[in-house]
């Protein structure tokens, strides 16, 4: 079988037509076959009991409640000259709003996203889990983690929802400062 570099700039741009013809014609395919009416969607879902054992629910944190909280923790970094990058994430460790306020360094945008995760995972603010690795020093190579502070949970009925990390600022013992007045503008 000859490569597509042996045969001829006519046949290469036929053959190449015809793949992207066929690619196309499948995709159309699949989002005809999908696109039904709401009322065939729903008449194919299988109904859900919510009093069924398997299945289980979480709280999360909104949008507006993770923005708030990122807004005072920025706020609270400001009223002190601090140059700060605050990150919230979800239950889950993905993030819901990340704000780098002016003059905060490259570096902080990862941080304080690290920090956070760090926080909702283990339920607890990132200073004690980073006295932590003296007992446990390989801790710090989960991925994604960072076991400096500046990073706190965010509860609800004693269940971690979400984690706000700060990074920026000359100490994580004011990072964690600013990420705990996230967590109270969410108790007001």
């Amino acid at each position: 079988m000859k490569s597509l570099k042996q045969l001829s700039p006519r046949t290469r741009i036929l053959t190449t037509a015809a793949a992207l013809a066929t690619v196309g014609a499948a995709t159309f395919g699949t989002v005809s076959a999908t696109a039904g009416t709401p009322d065939a969607a729903a008449k194919a879902a299988v109904p859900a009991d919510a009093s069924n054992r398997h299945l289980t629910s979480s709280t999360h944190l909104n949008v507006a409640a993770a923005s708030k909280a990122a807004e005072a923790a920025l706020d609270a970094a400001k009223k002190e000259n601090q140059r700060v990058t605050v990150a919230v994430v979800d239950r889950n460790g993905n993030t819901i709003v990340t704000l780098r306020g002016d003059g905060a360094g490259p570096q902080s945008y990862e941080s304080a996203e690290r920090k956070a995760y760090t926080a909702v995972s283990w339920n607890a603010p990132t200073s004690e889990l980073a006295k932590r690795l003296t007992q446990t020093p390989n801790l710090k190579d989960i991925p994604g983690t960072l076991f400096l502070a500046g990073g706190a949970p965010v509860t609800a009925k004693g269940a971690p929802v979400a984690g706000i990390g700060v990074a920026g600022a000359p100490s994580g013992d004011l990072d964690e400062k600013f990420a705990k007045a996230g967590v109270a503008a969410l108790n007001r």
